[in-house]
């Protein structure tokens, strides 16, 4: 998430500065973190974009009863009530949403519709091995054109783009690990045509703007999108099947047969949990996730001067191979959206408005940007936002269903929600109607794992390698030799 290698000049980038889109007074050390929307539901780009408005709907207000009813109004829950009601129209489906929809991390994220499974393939393979790894993985592409597929026939303009994703290494060592990355896929099974390794020349095809690039991969599965508008268009789309949203409306309980909120309480045959790291601060539930922060910044729309220049071809995904790697796409509106983790997190209040912004965070950002990308080294940046993921102690993912209690759970997506949670609305809708299919054998139907240590260890962990994966990253800035330090923390990060 840190800088890459190349040396630049540093300017000096005021936000409020007037000037022509992309060319700016620009700088390093003395960029100010833009100030945060006014509109209380506008916390990203992507919310503050919506068209349309971002008024809450109808609370929850009474008692009501249906068949199934759903707690969270992100993407594992809209696709999950999409999908049931799509298949039985007589179904009664009822979502609850303690905010707006679409305004947890669905619509905060990169926008990446990526492939790639959430978790780690050899934690699956020891359950359910290799072969369903395998299928899950070729699911995951599968649900990159399903989104699609949605997209366009409910006709929502989010700005989807199928035109696949770069990962970059500038350093030596990044270039092995994206050279083993390659290979581990090819081991279990995908083809130089699902994923390949690129050399720096071949990298330069797809952005010659990218700086200090060594070599990298490519594969075809993924797509841009926007990605509240995607969330906002999808509840929109369970309306029109015949869904009811209820927003404003936090479950303070989520029980068999019942979800009790502050208005009032839903009765159902079937409850689907699907509040991802928010679920931690229902009680009990505090050690199942560890809620991680992304934190992202934009560029105002940047100059066709400057695309050319990039040479960034619109709907490609770019990221890098750093212990504390960034993430970058080229946004509807003409912007660069870049984000990267490294948030600190916090002990006392680990899911907090305070958490979405961060001037350390900003700054290294900014930093990232001007490095990777020279050609908008002068753009002023516009946003800057965050959102919390659900990272469970393994950070592997589950869809659970209990037949004898009608709970199901979806989520602990750890990142990469946005295909996840299609998978996962598809498969508790299999689920709920009692059909056997190849989605209900994914290795992570019904899969667990241990909760979290208690606190104040998990506090001192997560900052502990945060700055351990930064010096790793420093460290290899400087030598061009891998951080051995970096191995220490690898059993509690994300699988490469």
């Amino acid at each position: 998430m840190r800088s890459t290698t190349m040396q630049f000049q540093s300017r000096r980038l005021d936000t409020h500065a007037p000037g022509s889109p992309g060319r700016s007074s620009a700088g390093g050390l003395g960029d100010r973190v833009p100030p945060a929307p006014e509109n209380p539901w506008a916390r990203s780009l992507w919310l503050e974009g919506v068209v349309r408005d971002l008024t809450p709907r109808e609370k929850l207000s009474g008692d009501h009863t249906c068949d199934v009813a759903i707690v969270g109004a992100g993407f594992g829950g809209l696709w999950t009530a999409y999908y049931l009601k799509a298949a039985d129209p007589s179904l009664r489906v009822t979502v609850i949403e303690a905010e707006i929809a679409g305004f947890g991390a669905a619509g905060r994220n990169g926008g990446f519709v990526s492939a790639g499974i959430a978790g780690s393939g050899s934690r699956y393979a020891r359950v359910s091995g290799w072969d369903s790894v395998l299928r899950a993985e070729r699911e995951t592409h599968h649900g990159v054109d399903e989104i699609g597929r949605v997209i366009s026939a409910e006709h929502i303009d989010c700005g989807y783009n199928k035109e696949g994703a770069l990962t970059l290494a500038t350093t030596e060592p990044q270039a092995q690990r994206v050279r083993a990355k390659v290979e581990a896929k090819h081991g279990f099974g995908l083809r130089p045509e699902d994923i390949r390794f690129l050399t720096a020349e071949e990298c330069a095809d797809f952005v010659p703007g990218a700086a200090g690039v060594l070599a990298g991969c490519f594969t075809p599965h993924c797509a841009r999108v926007d990605p509240a508008r995607l969330a906002r268009g999808l509840a929109d789309a369970c309306e029109r099947l015949g869904v009811k949203i209820y927003e404003q409306s936090p479950a303070e309980r989520v029980s068999p047969k019942v979800v009790q909120c502050r208005g009032g309480r839903v009765s159902a045959d079937v409850v689907i949990r699907a509040t991802e790291s928010f679920t931690i601060r229902e009680r009990g539930q505090r050690r199942g996730f560890l809620p991680l922060y992304s934190l992202m910044i934009a560029t105002e729309p940047l100059s066709q001067e400057i695309w050319d220049e990039l040479g960034w071809r619109d709907g490609l995904g770019i990221a890098d191979m750093r212990h504390l790697y960034y993430y970058a796409q080229r946004t509807i509106d003409g912007r660069i959206a870049l984000g990267g983790r490294g948030a600190p997190y916090r002990l006392t209040d680990p899911i907090s408005p305070s958490n979405e912004r961060d001037a350390g965070v900003f700054q290294r950002l900014c930093d990232t940007l001007r490095q990777a990308f020279p050609a908008a080294s002068e753009a002023r940046i516009t946003h800057h936002w965050g959102g919390s993921l659900a990272v469970p102690r393994d950070w592997c993912m589950r869809t659970t269903f209990d037949r004898k209690t009608g709970l199901g759970f979806v989520g602990a997506f750890g990142g990469h929600g946005v295909v996840a949670a299609n998978i996962s609305g598809r498969t508790m809708r299999d689920l709920v109607l009692g059909h056997s299919t190849d989605l209900t054998s994914l290795p992570w139907v019904g899969y667990h794992t241990r909760n979290w240590e208690p606190e104040p260890i998990r506090f001192v962990a997560s900052r502990l390698i945060a700055k351990t994966l930064d010096a790793s990253d420093n460290y290899e800035d400087r030598t061009a030799k891998p951080a051995k330090r970096a191995r220490l923390v690898q059993p509690f990060l994300p699988p490469s």
